[in-house]
C-alpha cells in the first residue's frame, strides 16, 4: 500500500490517480472493442469525455449528499473541493447513467443498446478501480476481531480510522468479485438475449456483489436496519433493474447490433 507513489519538488504523484486512470484507459479500450462494427463506436471517443463528467459530479453528490453529510453539512465551502478527496462508486454510475441518457437522446442513438456495449467495460474499471481504493487505503473494511486480516500503514485512512488493527480486506474481496461478474457478462454475449439485458445484469450482480460486501465495510455510517448508503443504493437499483428486466422479458426484442454505415 503506498498512498504517494514519488515526489518531485512539491509535486505528489498519488497511487489512486494513477490506477483509475489506467481503470479509465483499460475501461474504453475494452468499449470500443466490443462495439466493433457497430455505429456506437465511432461515438465513444466524444463519449467518455462526458461520462466523465458526469461520474465525476454525480461520485462527489453522492459522497457529500449520502456518506458525510454530517460534515459537510457544517463546511459548505468544501462540497466542491473534490482534490481533497471524497467520491463514491455507486454516484458515479449514477452521473454516468444520466449522461449516457441526455447522450443517447441528443444523437438519436438507442441507449439500451449503448448500455449493453458498455456494461462488461464499466465493471472491468471497477475491478481495476478497487486496487487504488487498496493503494489509497480507502473503502475499507471494519476490524474483523480475529488474528488476520489488512493492515494499513500511517498515512492511510484507515490507519486514521482503526490503527493497527486487522480490517476485513472488503475493497480486495470487491475487485475479484467484479472480474466474476466482468466473466459473466462476457459469457452472455453469446447468447442472444432481449434488449437491454446485459447491462441489467450489471446492475444486479453488481449490486448483490456491494449490498453483501457492505456488511463488512467499516468507512461508511449506518442508516436504517443498521444498512450503509451503499446497500440501500444497491438494493434500490436492483429492484428497479429486476423490474425492468421482467418488462423487457415480456416484449422480447432481441438484440440487434446497429451497423456503422459510415
Amino acid at each position: 500500500m503506498r498512498v504517494i507513489l514519488f515526489e518531485i519538488g512539491g509535486f505528489s504523484l498519488r497511487s489512486y490517480g494513477v490506477i483509475v486512470a489506467l481503470a479509465i484507459v483499460i475501461a474504453f479500450g475494452v468499449a470500443y472493442y466490443l462495439a466493433r462494427g457497430t455505429q456506437y463506436q465511432k461515438h465513444l471517443p466524444n463519449l467518455v469525455v462526458y461520462l466523465l463528467f458526469g461520474a465525476i459530479v454525480g461520485a462527489r453528490i453522492w459522497h457529500v449528499f449520502f456518506f458525510q453529510w454530517w460534515y459537510f453539512s457544517d463546511h459548505l465551502t468544501e462540497i466542491f473541493a473534490v482534490w481533497k478527496g471524497g467520491i463514491a462508486i455507486q454516484g458515479a454510475l449514477v452521473g454516468g447513467f444520466f449522461t449516457a441518457v441526455i447522450y443517447a437522446r441528443k444523437h438519436k442513438l438507442s441507449f439500451w443498446e449503448l448500455a449493453d456495449i458498455l456494461a462488461p467495460a464499466i465493471i472491468l474499471g471497477q475491478a481495476i478501480g478497487r486496487i487504488a481504493c487498496l493503494l489509497n487505503g480507502d473503502a475499507f473494511g471494519s476490524p474483523t476481531g480475529l488474528g488476520f486480516g489488512i493492515v494499513y500503514p500511517e498515512g492511510t485512512i484507515a490507519f486514521d480510522r482503526y490503527g493497527a488493527s486487522p480490517l476485513w480486506p472488503a475493497e480486495i474481496w470487491e475487485g475479484q468479485l467484479d472480474l466474476v461478474v466482468f466473466g459473466i457478462l462476457m459469457a452472455m454475449k453469446n447468447v442472444k438475449l432481449p434488449l437491454g439485458m446485459m447491462f441489467l445484469s450489471y446492475n444486479i450482480l453488481y449490486s448483490l456483489v456491494r449490498f453483501m460486501l457492505e456488511f463488512l465495510r467499516g468507512d461508511s455510517p449506518r442508516y436504517a436496519l443498521q444498512w450503509t448508503a451503499g446497500q440501500w443504493t444497491s438494493i434500490t437499483v436492483l429492484l428497479i433493474s429486476v423490474i425492468l428486466m421482467l418488462y423487457f422479458f415480456k416484449r422480447n426484442p432481441v438484440i440487434k447490433p446497429v451497423q456503422d454505415s459510415a
